[in-house]
């Protein structure tokens, strides 16, 4: 098994984040990372270097305008006087607009959705470095590998081709699943992080070639609130291509392997030729947001029955919050799917 990091995702460090109306510790931090590093050598991974593509390969997601400004926003708030550390917009056009200012406070409200998407000097490069993390992993299983994981950090599947949220900038999910459609007609997304991946949704709702199926805790209930809902099916030529599965919040082991057993079925009809997985494990039941509340088992036979697809697979890193189960929550995950991964191939029963 293959594991990709470069430690560069380390950079990105906001101070500070708001939660039910305080202003709490910035919960999506370097040792996050750290802590998944760790899972990924107790799984018996090999971790490989992040490569450098040329930044070009972002846009076969991403709008121009918007990486122009993640490029640049912090450097033009750090000029203001009396600044704050991190870059935090205090206003968005939720009205429309008529004026359109070119103020980085006016840009960072169109460009960045909520307060978790705050930017630092080091914001830039750690979003970049996991972007580019996860399409060395593609790269790897187009060159032959059966699975990929990419330690991704900050995660990427709340972004949208022009906007950030819900600490995503880049969407790491997406680039994959663009990145393997060099050489596949068809790719398949399969999101199991317990928040709805509402920027991978939008970036694909239009598309036939890759199809989302998303297994999340009900937008009635959980963020991101406004997008998830089991009618958003896709529009025009994508119709009929994205499934989600909404679940009560804190619905546990059955119910989750239950909508698993659905996505199988869909994506086995689709017959992509590759997959790609937005691990969240903050479906766990010791995460402090208690969404999904599935076990350390249950994680392990949600790993064996998506291997069960037989698909060359990127495994990217999306949520999970920082807790002592962090690392053995991504190693059983790991674990597991090689374990049953192999067998598919050796035409074995997985134990």
């Amino acid at each position: 098994m293959k594991a990709v990091f470069s430690a560069l995702q380390l950079g990105h460090a906001p101070s500070y984040f708001l939660s039910k109306g305080h202003i709490v510790d910035y919960p999506e931090s370097p040792d996050r990372a750290r802590a998944l590093l760790e899972g990924a050598r107790q799984a018996g991974a090999q971790i490989c270097a992040t490569r450098r593509f040329d930044e070009a390969v972002l846009n076969t997601v991403h709008n121009q305008r918007y990486l122009d400004f993640l490029k640049a926003a912090h450097a033009e708030w750090a000029k203001i006087d009396g600044a704050a550390p991190d870059l935090i917009p205090s206003l968005r056009p939720l009205a429309p607009s008529l004026h359109a200012s070119e103020h980085i406070m006016a840009r960072a409200g169109r460009f960045l959705m909520d307060f978790s998407a705050a930017m630092t000097a080091r914001t830039w490069d750690s979003a970049r470095a996991s972007a580019m993390t996860a399409l060395t992993a593609a790269e790897m299983v187009l060159g032959g590998e059966r699975m990929v994981y990419a330690l991704c950090r900050p995660p990427g599947h709340h972004a949208y081709a022009n906007k950030a949220s819900g600490f995503c900038y880049l969407n790491n999910t997406a680039l994959a699943a663009q990145h393997l459609r060099k050489d596949h007609a068809r790719v398949a997304i399969l999101d199991v992080d317990v928040h709805h991946g509402n920027g991978t949704q939008s970036i694909f709702y239009n598309r036939p070639d890759v199809l989302t199926v998303s297994i999340h805790a009900t937008p009635d209930d959980y963020y991101p609130y406004y997008w998830g809902g089991a009618d958003e099916k896709g529009e025009g030529e994508g119709r009929g291509f994205t499934l989600n599965l909404p679940l009560p919040v804190g619905a546990g082991d059955d119910a989750w392997l239950a909508a698993l057993e659905q996505a199988l079925v869909t994506i086995q009809g689709y017959a992509p030729h590759a997959l790609v997985i937005a691990l969240g494990l903050d479906a766990h039941e010791q995460d402090p947001l208690q969404g999904g509340r599935v076990t350390q088992a249950g994680f392990a036979r949600i790993a064996a029955d998506i291997a069960s697809l037989k698909l060359p697979t990127v495994i990217v890193q999306e949520g999970g919050y920082l807790t002592e189960h962090l690392p053995d929550n991504l190693a059983m995950f790991l674990a597991a799917y090689e374990g049953a991964h192999m067998a598919v191939h050796e035409g074995k029963r997985a134990v």
